[in-house]
This record gives C-alpha cells, structure tokens and sequence, in this order.
C-alpha cells in the first residue's frame, strides 16, 4: 500500500492510456509525457503501459508498507527519502514507511513515479488512467488527496542485491545501478510538424505565420489541450465542416484565430480546420513545456516523422535490453 501524506498539486494516475472506446465518447487520457512515463517503467521493471504517477508541478509525500522499488523520472523535481535526497533517473529500493518526499521543481512540468509491480487500482475500460472531467478511472477518479491509501500489486525488490544492501546500509534507501537512457531531444523552442488536411484552406500569410512567429503557453492550457497566443491564423475563405478525428498533437484553429494542440484528455473528434499535426517523437517536450513558455513549429515531412518515432523506440528497446539484464524476472 501506498500512504499519501501530501497529495501535491495535482497528481494523477495514469497508464498507456484507454483506447477503444472513443466511439462512445471516451477520451483516450494517458501520461501526458509518454517517454517519460514508460522510461520509469522501465526502471523498475514493469510493463511499459502499467500505471504511474504523475505529478505536477508539485509533487507529494508518500511512504509504502514494505520496501519498494521505485524510479522518478519527468521533470526535474528533486526528491528526498527521510531528509537524504535520492536521484532520479535510477532504481531506488526505499525502505518500508520511509518518506519520499517531492521538493523543489527545477524545470519542467510533470515528473512520473513508477513503483515495482505497479499500481494495483481497478481498471476501467481497460485503463487505471485518470479522467477528472468523467470522475473515473486511476484512484476514484480524482487526484490524490492526504490520507488515501493507493493500492500497490506485490512485488519483488527487482533487483537482486539491493535488499541486502538496504539492511546492511540502515540507510532509508539504496541506489539501483546506473542504466543510462538517452533522452530524446529537448525542446528548444521549434516543434516539428506536419500538415493538416485543411492547411490549404488558411491564408498564405497565416502559413507563413505559423512557421515564422513564436507562440506563447495560454494559463488555460491544461491537460485536454494547449491554447496558444500569438498570431492570428485566418482562413482563405470562411469554411463549413463536419467534426473529423483527433488525436493527441492535433493542431486545431478556432474561429477566434489562436491555435490550440490537442493533448491527453482531448475529445475524440473536432470540428475546427486542423493546420497540422506535432509528430509523436516530440510531444513529451511539449507536455513538460509551462504556461508562459513560447514555442515555434517547423514543418517536416511524414518520412521524417515515422524516423524519429522509431529513433525513440530503438532508445526505449535499448534501455529495456539493459534493465531486463539486471532485474529479477
């Protein structure tokens, strides 16, 4: 079991995400940073879609009834487990009732806490991610408060000779072995992406706009979509659509101008002309990205978009071939 003492600011459960059920209205949800989300999988060995959670922009403080094996990756939000401060990025076996305590943010938006085994609440439409808007899913449909008590699935410590270090140390926590992963880029300010299918429908200047200017993070944004301020994108000619599917890095353009991408949370289909689409390989930057930061789009092709994507998957497989050496099956 996992005890919340502090629940932070919002922080949520959330898995590989709930698909197949977009026909009745459901949105997909899921770790807004999904390479992050599935590196701290990884880490503990876990199934790459088992639930983790996320924590943003203040996490919380949490302790387990036996040792655990966990690994925080994401944003870089410093963690301590009874005052010692613990790294990120790597395995920690913690001690059983020690806490883990969330501090200082750094940089970034969500950091994401995976534990070995994995979160054992009950899947809803085969998903524990959590849908505050429809209230189910993860942990009663809600961000954690102070005093639930999160159900953990039993598991081994992983790997092997941490539990003997953790006795013998009497510290409240050991350190897994250093598993490099490669990150993938970060953003700097350039999103790359391809182009809709009404992108003919804008104007000329609204292309060029699109591509040139900066755009700054709305405080609306959330964790459905990312409205962003800047130049206005107008149409050739005013234009009647029938809603089409989205999907997550969707580009959409309402009538007031100012586009807005589409994330985790977002519905299943849209009715405003879509200007184009951020590839995959890039939205865990944008999901770490802040309200006030600026970014820009740069268009690229399909080709180039299925390369990154199988760049991030080649990294992952290799991080996974190096964790499956050294973790208890």
């Amino acid at each position: 079991m996992m005890h919340v003492d502090k629940p932070g600011l919002f922080s949520l459960l959330q898995d590989g995400g709930r698909y197949g059920s977009q026909r009745l209205g459901v949105p997909v949800n899921g770790a807004m940073d999904e390479w992050s989300h599935r590196v701290a999988n990884l880490l503990v060995g876990n199934c790459e879609t088992a639930a983790t959670l996320e924590c943003t922009l203040q996490g919380p403080s949490l302790r387990f009834d036996c040792d655990t094996l966990i690994a925080v990756t994401g944003a870089d939000m410093e963690i301590a487990i009874d005052g010692v401060q613990a790294p990120r990025n790597r395995a920690v076996l913690v001690r059983r009732n020690s806490a883990l305590v969330f501090g200082r943010r750094t940089g970034g938006a969500r950091a994401y806490l995976a534990v070995r085994g994995g979160f054992a609440t009950e899947p809803v439409l085969g998903s524990r991610s959590t849908f505050v808007r429809g209230a189910f899913g993860g942990f009663e449909g809600r961000a954690l408060r102070k005093g639930d008590q999160v159900p953990l699935h039993p598991a081994d410590v992983g790997y092997p000779e941490l539990q003997a270090a953790l006795v013998a140390s009497g510290m409240p926590f050991v350190n897994g072995p250093v598993i490099r992963s490669q990150s993938p880029a970060a953003l700097v300010g350039a999103l790359r992406f391809i182009c809709g299918p009404q992108w003919d429908k804008f104007s000329a200047n609204a292309q060029q706009r699109f591509v040139r200017d900066t755009f700054r993070i709305d405080a609306r944004s959330d964790r459905m979509g990312y409205r962003l301020d800047g130049s206005v994108l107008d149409l050739r000619h005013p234009l009647d659509m029938v809603s089409e599917g989205v999907n997550f890095g969707t580009i959409q353009v309402p009538p007031d101008g100012h586009p807005i991408v589409l994330m985790a949370d977002r519905q299943g289909a849209g009715g405003y002309p879509k200007i184009g689409y951020v590839i995959s390989a890039d939205l865990p930057a944008l999901a770490q990205a802040l309200p006030g930061d600026t970014v820009g789009f740069v268009q690229t092709t399909l080709d180039e978009a299925e390369r990154a994507y199988l760049e991030r998957e080649d990294r992952l497989s290799v991080l996974g071939a190096a964790v499956r050496k050294t973790v208890r099956d």
